[in-house]
């Protein structure tokens, strides 16, 4: 894997739009209550996620399965996609990667069982808030926006962009992003909504990662504008691209999709996050499936009561 430039901003907050109707049928996802464009890699200081981070969770043992307003009765029902290593892609007919092994995980704290269904990531919000799936497990940037349409678990991990561009390309970064650039995102996705309106640029929009890299690989479009874990996960020698360039935004971590109106299911999650952090398994996963990835010194999981173990 061929990483150039990895950058830690932290400065302005940012809302990233997700229009439901929009994303669902292609179209830019922007946020009609906003006066101007916003920027998905200014990121910020960690205060603005307080408002968001609960002070502590509900115990354990005092949680009733019965009152978790589940699709099917003892079953966390869970919409993810089958193409996005190293967080949710489906090896050997399982799905698995960090995100899904971490939801396992938490199911097993709860006593319930996880069950996986592929979906796209544009329609997967509104399936949840529509209550075909009871979690959504995409490795989901927890943007302002999208709070206004679904509800979300405290933040289990912290989301980065990346750009990713041919080995010999002229593109080294999101400066070389211009107005004639053929670049690919996945539609409905925080990267659709930094290109089209923050590049001001119309970009060519792909249902999922894996045709999106294929369109680069092939010469279709110059760059792919990607999450940074989709991006490792598809990058491998000798297919003549490289990870131009990395940048972190810390301000909108990301977290498990639950209906808005289900409280209980998402205190239900919150304690099982921290759990799975306090016993280690959050650590050990994180170790797992990001061994060389740098963690930002000023961000930690789950609920402001959990310690994450030293190692």
């Amino acid at each position: 894997m061929k990483n150039s430039a990895l950058k830690w901003l932290t400065t302005v907050p940012v809302a990233v739009a997700l229009a439901f109707s929009l994303a669902a049928c292609g179209g830019a996802a922007t946020d009609s209550g906003s006066a101007k464009p916003t920027d998905a890699l200014a990121g910020s200081d960690q205060v603005s996620l307080d408002k968001y981070t609960t002070a502590d969770v509900v115990p354990l043992d005092k949680i009733d399965k019965a009152a978790l307003g589940l699709v099917t009765a003892g079953t966390i029902s869970v919409g993810t996609l089958s193409d996005a290593p190293p967080n949710i892609f489906l090896k050997d007919g399982v799905f698995t990667g960090y995100d899904n092994e971490l939801l396992r995980a938490m199911g097993e704290k709860l006593g319930l069982k996880v069950e996986f269904k592929s979906t796209d990531f544009s329609a997967l919000l509104a399936q949840v808030e529509n209550k075909q799936f009871d979690v959504g497990s995409s490795s989901i940037s927890t943007t302002d926006a999208r709070r206004k349409n679904v509800g979300f678990t405290n933040g289990y991990d912290f989301g980065y962009m990346a750009v990713v561009a041919k080995t010999d390309s002229a593109i080294k970064g999101f400066a070389d992003l211009k107005a004639d650039t053929r670049i690919a995102v996945v539609t409905g996705t925080v990267q659709d909504d930094y290109v089209s309106n923050t590049l001001k640029i119309e970009p060519v929009r792909f249902a999922d990662y894996n045709t999106a890299y294929a369109n680069l690989k092939n010469g279709q479009v110059d760059a792919w504008v990607a999450p940074s874990q989709q991006a490792t996960g598809q990058v491998k020698d000798g297919d003549g691209t490289t990870i131009a360039e990395e940048v972190v935004n810390t301000q909108n971590f990301t977290a498990y999709a639950v209906n808005s109106e289900n409280k209980a299911l998402t205190d239900a999650l919150n304690s099982a996050l921290d759990a799975v952090i306090a016993d280690g398994t959050w650590s050990k996963l994180t170790k797992e499936w990001y061994p060389t990835r740098p963690m930002p010194e000023d961000w930690t999981p789950g609920s402001k009561a959990v310690t994450v173990p030293k190692a």
